[in-house]
């Protein structure tokens, strides 16, 4: 293709499905505080005042699930009876039980926690080494949510999208041709004053100017009204939004969710591993675009497979990137945990604003300190070169 329009979401901490993910969580973080060594997969429902916990713990540690899920929803800005979810009133059901014995005798013995296929993916399109429609949207909503805590407007409700059409040519992005924001108000607001403060307060204070023209559509709310939200808008799930989790759809996507589960879940820990080294491979110079597919065995601890695309951007071949792979990263389950420090609770920050592309020191996957060493091993000697983005 040498000119086309992609397209990605994201979607704000309010969103019902984002809630879910953050209840789920905060259950994990507030158990690994305690037990470092925590089996969890905890799933999050919420509708209209209510919120229901399931799924399967093994813990020595002691935690009040009922409160954890209400301080969340009250950080989240759910406080008032007026929009259908209340963190202080709504009900909430525990249903959580242990994990099974047939599935904790494979982890025990440092195997894979279930079988499957994760995939990683990188890019040189901007600093995030992210794609720009997906790295745009959640600019963009991180801007929203910092105008709705901080007061700058009065009229903000915690439930919000935004997608970003991005013009490529040749493979790289020249221009966006449409930005949708979507947020949740307050019934006195009149839909000119939204437009106005989104448009000028949010994306032209986060976008790249030159990448606007007077050609970009922008469609703020483009029903006219959107009071009814959140829980009470829509149920959410856990889980349900793994593509804004990930890379837009513009990379690949395994088969499991993240929220809710602790790093003995491949579909979570491999899946931050396989971004660890995609985003070194493009870091190091070997690539400009990256995705690695790592799969596994449930109770086995290698992976099955180890596959590098470079997607015709490599220096050289994908077989001695893989085998780089093989030499320098740790594949097994503990090696991932391990080498990530993934039993600390810095989880429930990941679940909303996407797994990938984000500069925190916690989230050790978006770390590119063996890029040297993917060099050496490429049999390439110099230096790791400057990075090159194409959009910053």
């Amino acid at each position: 293709m040498s000119g086309f329009i992609f397209t990605s979401e994201s979607v704000s901490m309010g969103h019902p499905d984002k809630v879910s993910d953050q209840v789920s969580d905060a259950v994990l973080d507030a158990l690994l505080a305690q037990d470092p060594k925590s089996r969890v997969a905890c799933e999050t429902l919420c509708t209209t005042d209510f919120l229901q916990l399931a799924g399967e713990i093994t813990s020595n540690a002691k935690v009040d699930y009922e409160q954890v899920a209400r301080d969340t929803v009250r950080d989240i800005g759910y406080t008032s009876d007026d929009i259908g979810f209340n963190a202080d009133t709504c009900t909430v059901d525990v249903r959580l039980h242990q994990q099974s014995p047939d599935i904790a005798q494979g982890v025990d013995a440092d195997g894979a926690g279930d079988q499957g296929l994760m995939f990683g993916y990188a890019c040189n399109q901007t600093e995030e080494y992210m794609p720009l429609p997906i790295a745009l949207s959640h600019r963009i909503l991180n801007r929203l949510t910092e105008v709705r805590q901080k007061g700058e407007v009065d009229w903000l409700l915690p439930d919000s999208k935004s997608q970003v059409s991005v013009q490529y040519e040749d493979g790289k992005p020249v221009g966006i041709t449409a930005i949708v924001v979507s947020t949740q108000h307050k019934a006195s607001v009149e839909q000119k004053e939204i437009a106005s403060a989104i448009i000028n307060k949010v994306i032209k204070e986060t976008v790249p100017q030159d990448l606007l023209s007077r050609d970009t559509q922008y469609h703020i709310n483009p029903t006219g009204r959107f009071v009814v939200g959140g829980p009470h808008g829509d149920c959410g799930l856990t889980g349900r939004k793994i593509i804004v989790d990930t890379y837009g759809g513009w990379g690949r996507h395994g088969g499991g969710a993240f929220s809710g589960k602790d790093s003995t879940k491949v579909d979570r820990s491999a899946a931050y591993m396989a971004r660890y080294i995609a985003k070194n491979i493009v870091a190091a110079g070997l690539a400009t675009d990256c995705e690695i597919q790592l799969a596994y065995a449930i109770g086995v601890a290698d992976p099955v497979s180890v596959c590098v695309d470079t997607r015709g951007t490599a220096d050289v071949s994908e077989e001695k990137l893989a085998d780089a792979v093989r030499e320098i990263f740790p594949l097994k389950p503990q090696g991932i945990i391990d080498h990530l420090q993934l039993r600390r609770p810095i989880f429930r920050k990941t679940a909303w604003g996407g797994h990938f592309g984000r500069n925190d020191p916690d989230f050790t996957w978006e770390a590119t300190d063996k890029s040297a060493d993917l060099r050496q091993a490429a049999g390439l000697n110099d230096s790791v070169p400057e990075p090159q983005f194409v959009v910053t």
